[in-house]
């Protein structure tokens, strides 16, 4: 994992080279994670649920999608650190880059809205595999968990129920307000919430992880690991 900040007066060259590795790797996985949620919103079958959500937000209020997305972080990220889960430099840099460069891409027009139907499948599947790439390659770059796993977690500490069922009712009441929103809701949004698992563990064994998001082999030849973050969601159940 990159070296700590609270050291980076006394930094040595190989640990700023380390640093900029691991910072790459993050701001990579987060254009991709953008990409990826921009894909699942244009293919015309229904967003995945988080989306559903951001859209819906935004069809209401003056807010793009992805100031929509950077809003629900940023409260997020309050709601957690207020229970004691304290946010790390990917969870702020989640909360902000994923939304700016998802109105970036939206902006540019450089993923079309999908019209006919096997273009609309495609890209939905294609939604699905580049954000289980990107979760993969943004838990590899070892800066912690995002504002939605941040929440998830707090939201554990606080009732004792555990990750599947507490991330269940978060996304389900995510949906669920986004229809009532108005948000782009359809078949896609279940079938990327099926798909979704086996697309995370195909991508944590592209990018070199093992099941519980933890690096087989570093990525800057230190032999270090990136933080748990799945298995930190999940064991804190107490």
């Amino acid at each position: 994992m990159p070296p700590p900040l609270r050291n980076l007066r006394g930094w040595t060259r190989d640990e700023w080279r380390r640093w900029l590795i691991h910072f790459a790797i993050l701001i990579t996985g987060l254009a991709l994670f953008a990409l990826g949620l921009v894909l699942s919103l244009q293919s015309n079958l229904g967003a995945n649920s988080w989306t559903v959500f951001h859209d819906g937000l935004a069809r209401r209020t003056p807010l793009t999608i992805g100031q929509a997305s950077q809003l629900v972080g940023f409260l997020m990220i309050a709601a957690s650190w207020l229970v004691g889960v304290r946010p790390g430099v990917g969870t702020f840099m989640n909360m902000y880059l994923v939304g700016l460069f998802m109105d970036l891409i939206l902006e540019a027009g450089w993923v079309p809205l999908a019209q006919a139907y096997p273009a609309r499948v495609a890209m939905l599947l294609a939604s699905v595999g580049v954000l289980g790439i990107a979760t993969g390659i943004y838990i590899r770059a070892g800066f912690g968990a995002g504002p939605r796993d941040s929440f998830n977690l707090a939201l554990i500490r606080i009732t004792g129920l555990s990750v599947g069922v507490v991330r269940w009712l978060i996304e389900s009441a995510a949906v669920l307000i986004g229809i009532v929103l108005g948000g782009h809701f359809g078949v896609g949004t279940i079938l990327s919430a099926l798909l979704m698992g086996p697309a995370v563990s195909a991508g944590f064994r592209m990018t070199g992880l093992s099941s519980s998001g933890t690096p087989r082999r570093a990525v800057d030849g230190q032999g270090t690991a990136a933080a748990p973050i799945i298995d930190e969601v999940e064991s804190t159940g107490d």
